[in-house]
């Protein structure tokens, strides 16, 4: 395990006259200029765009590195250990590996989040919100001007009790704030009715899922509408593109709610094209455990995502005592 340096340096050599700062942590160091991030290693230097990497970047810090691989891009991403992150260069990416040009360090969780959460302080300025879609939010370009930490440490609703019940703070209503999204002004908000037998009144419930979502003021964040044991039901509101590539750990289901979704599906590890799936309302799907993926959508959708929460789920996919797909047919 490397030991993990953190430093927001002064003098950084691309943004100091623009104001922003650079940070690193191991061999890697990290600049951003008026349009890109800079990622310097051992191997060399790779450039993002900087839109396209702080809305990866704000996903990998909300998500807690999430199940598995992050791809920002074909190149740089992460690989949650769950207590320990790997942090690569071209580890996903074939041509990488061959011209030995890929590169990985393995840092604590709480050294390499402190780092990322630095970069999505510092980066994002005032007005843009790299949870929004296009549409909804202000421009990442030019030198820095503010600052916007109202958007970048938004916490991920995730609910105390199933959405709705008493003591559940996640719900989603005019009175905390949650507006309905442009996108949704159709969507009935009526909740459903429960007539419960005498004595069970506590026991039983229903809520507007449609409603709940309507009102998701981001884009690809699942949240937690409900647990029971490892299962975990998370629906997500999706517009645009999804910023990363997801490499699974486990197998995702995927059940479309409303509108279209097109994913695009690889081979985890090579990137290798594996399938096109367009996911329209009433679709279900299952995301193979040795994928990655990337959806696109068009409109404002809404996804629920299947999650199994048990931790010894990958070791005993990487020792194949689980096929990576959940059926056969």
């Amino acid at each position: 395990m490397s030991t993990a340096s953190i430093s927001n340096l002064e003098a950084p050599a691309l943004g100091r006259d623009l104001g922003y700062k650079a940070f690193t942590i191991g061999k890697f160091r990290f600049e951003r200029d008026e349009y890109f991030a800079h990622i310097l290693y051992p191997m060399g230097r790779h450039l993002m765009p900087i839109d396209a990497f702080l809305r990866a970047l704000m996903r990998d810090v909300a998500w807690g590195f999430f199940y598995g691989t992050v791809n920002f891009d074909p190149v740089l991403g992460t690989v949650n250990h769950y207590g320990t992150v790997d942090l690569f260069m071209g580890l996903c990416n074939p041509a990488y590996r061959q011209a030995n040009r890929a590169y990985i360090e393995n840092f604590p969780t709480k050294d390499i989040k402190a780092v990322f959460e630095g970069m999505l302080d510092d980066w994002t300025n005032e007005g843009f919100d790299p949870f929004a879609a296009p549409d909804e939010t202000g421009k990442p370009y030019g030198p820095k001007r503010g600052n916007n930490r109202k958007a970048v440490q938004r916490q991920r609703v995730v609910a105390k009790r199933m959405v709705g019940l008493p003591g559940d703070t996640g719900y989603r209503t005019d009175a905390n704030g949650y507006t309905v999204n442009r996108h949704f002004l159709d969507v009935p908000q009526d909740q459903p009715e429960v007539h419960a037998e005498p004595g069970f009144e506590s026991e039983v419930h229903a809520f507007n899922l449609f409603g709940y979502l309507s009102r998701s003021d981001v884009t690809w964040n699942p949240s937690v509408c409900s647990v029971v044991k490892d299962s975990l039901m998370c629906p997500t509101t999706e517009e645009n593109i999804l910023p990363i590539f997801h490499g699974n750990d486990r197998v995702e289901w995927f059940i479309q709610a409303c509108d279209e979704i097109i994913w695009e599906i690889e081979d985890g590890s090579t990137g290798k094209p594996r399938a096109k799936v367009i996911m329209k309302a009433g679709d279900v799907a299952a995301m193979p455990a040795d994928i990655r993926h990337k959806g696109y959508s068009p409109k404002r959708s809404m996804l629920l995502v299947w999650e199994n929460n048990d931790n010894s789920l990958p070791e005993k996919y990487q020792r194949g005592e689980l096929k990576p797909y959940p059926a056969e047919f």
